[in-house]
């Protein structure tokens, strides 16, 4: 198959262009894999209510290191007042629920620790009576001997009868990266009364599955 001269020198022109704005083609590919990546934890403006109370969580998913999230209540008396501060890591989902049975709303916050989705924490902000709410997280899995062993993130979290079950895939010492070979690990935390007043989680139970 014969090839026209026409076609010859616009592929050449094309060349030269490419070479020209090797640059600007190297920053547009870099522009296109962050905010490929940042797609993934876009901002989250949502409102949620049990019955006539509930919240209103606003985060903008823009810092890794320093991300603002702002928890607004609503339906609650009036001296409760929305919360504004920074936390570390991207937030990629929340959920309402009553985590422990005693009828008022409690706001439950997905973080993962950076844009590839590895270790994540939840925080929930706890109601109390509607009068005030407070933030409470879930005990560190690298803070529990047990818990700990085979612990490389990839951890998922759902909400399961007014408990929140944790499950990460169990990494044994010779294993690869995203190669786990030991299993599945699956943790259920309570919240309960904390002795100084307020709440805090605890483990349940925890178990593993080949």
């Amino acid at each position: 198959m014969k090839i026209k001269s026409n076609h010859i020198n616009f592929i050449a022109v094309y060349i030269r262009n490419m070479k020209r704005n090797s640059s600007f083609l190297f920053f547009f590919l870099f522009w296109l894999a962050a905010n490929t990546c940042f797609a993934q934890y876009r901002k989250i403006d949502s409102a949620m209510k049990i019955g006539k109370a509930g919240y209103r969580f606003t985060c903008f998913n823009r810092n890794l290191d320093k991300n603002e999230i702002t928890v607004k209540p609503l339906g609650f008396d009036s001296e409760a007042h929305e919360l504004s501060f920074y936390v570390k890591g991207r937030v990629k989902g929340v959920q309402i629920d009553d985590l422990n049975n005693d009828g008022y709303p409690d706001l439950v916050v997905y973080i993962f620790s950076n844009d590839s989705i590895t270790m994540g924490n939840v925080l929930v902000f706890a109601s109390e009576e509607n009068k005030s709410f407070s933030p409470i997280s879930i005990p560190d899995v690298m803070l529990d001997g047990k818990l700990k062993d085979g612990y490389r993130g990839d951890d998922k979290f759902m909400l399961l009868e007014g408990t929140l079950m944790r499950e990460f895939p169990i990494y044994k010492p010779d294993d690869v990266k995203d190669k786990p070979t030991g299993g599945k690990r699956a943790v259920l935390y309570q919240m309960v009364p904390a002795e100084a007043g307020g709440f805090k989680f605890k483990v349940a139970r925890s178990y593993d599955t080949k």
